[in-house]
């Protein structure tokens, strides 16, 4: 027998013969990168469970017909929740207050929050302590918001009325939280206070990350402080405007707790937002299948006005 009819080694034969090439082993049930998907897992779970799948069933269930309390098996309705929706003319209305409530709430705290962040960015003493008071609304539950201003806006013995009769501006007590004219603006002061510092920060945040270098040159080249904050802060800082601005208005336009307490939707329905109707019908009336319906009219309303929101600034920045 020659040396070429002699079989090879095992130390001769090539890696892929010996069970160490791509295709063997245990990378190759896995591939080069799929080990990757169980450290997703972690994180992707919760989400599709906790979010995902209610999402979904919720979706469905605006197509049924389920109440509480119901012996027979919800049916399939298809659009007729929608149908009925259309001609609800009270949920129209909260929707008017809801859009009303999120437009004022998002663009007070837009305004105050710049001027804060403005603010607590500048070199002054005692910053620190500044930027910790600042953020003294955020770290409250909405409930224990809720019942602080409650105990302000009271009618006879809030800190409100008290101030005002001190400074003679007011002869006699208005009821805040129970005028038909009053409520509103009343609840939407608390927004706006309850609100403004995670604004506050996210802006900060932005104008922390604009080069000083930038500030100093247009600084030394003759330029004022409004013509600094129009030519080099408002451009470094404007996709982070335009950012807080639509999540702003989603978690405005979804508001519950905080309302809740202060009015519950009252006086009549001048403080009812979307979510406090879709909560009535759903936990007090029982009308599962039709609140359902009202969360996905407001996803898709709240998306369309996102979209045309965001499309317009995009525009204007290619401009």
């Amino acid at each position: 027998m020659t040396g070429r009819d002699r079989a090879a080694p095992p130390a001769a034969r090539p890696l892929r013969e010996r069970g160490h090439g791509r295709g063997s082993g245990r990378g190759s049930a896995l591939g080069p990168y799929g080990g990757g998907w169980f450290l997703l897992l972690p994180a992707l779970v919760p989400i599709l469970v906790l979010s995902v799948g209610p999402l979904l069933y919720g979706i469905s269930l605006a197509f049924t017909d389920a109440q509480a309390g119901r012996t027979d098996p919800t049916k399939v309705v298809g659009l007729a929740n929608f149908a009925d929706l259309r001609l609800d003319s009270l949920f129209w209305d909260s929707f008017r207050v809801g859009l009303t409530w999120a437009v004022c709430v998002t663009a007070l705290q837009l305004v105050l929050a710049s001027g804060l962040a403005l603010l607590l960015d500048a070199n002054l003493r005692w910053r620190w302590l500044a930027r910790t008071l600042a953020l003294v609304p955020w770290a409250m539950p909405e409930v224990v918001i809720g019942i602080m201003w409650r105990l302000v806006y009271h009618p006879d013995a809030g800190l409100l009325n008290s101030a005002l009769r001190d400074l003679r501006l007011i002869g006699e007590n208005p009821a805040w939280l129970s005028s038909a004219s009053l409520a509103l603006p009343a609840v939407i002061v608390v927004g706006v206070w309850a609100g403004m510092p995670q604004t506050t920060v996210v802006l900060l945040a932005g104008l922390q990350n604009v080069p000083g270098e930038l500030r100093e040159s247009a600084a030394l080249d003759g330029a004022g402080a409004w013509r600094r904050l129009r030519a080099v802060t408002w451009p470094a800082v404007k996709p982070v405007v335009l950012a807080i601005t639509a999540l702003s208005f989603i978690w405005n336009f979804n508001a519950f707790g905080l309302v809740y307490v202060l009015t519950q939707g009252g006086p009549g329905a001048q403080t009812r937002l979307p979510m406090l109707f879709a909560y009535e019908e759903a936990f007090r009336y029982g009308q599962y299948g039709y609140a359902a319906a009202m969360g996905l009219v407001m996803v898709a309303v709240i998306a369309v006005l996102l979209t045309v929101f965001l499309r317009n600034r995009i525009e204007e920045d290619d401009r």
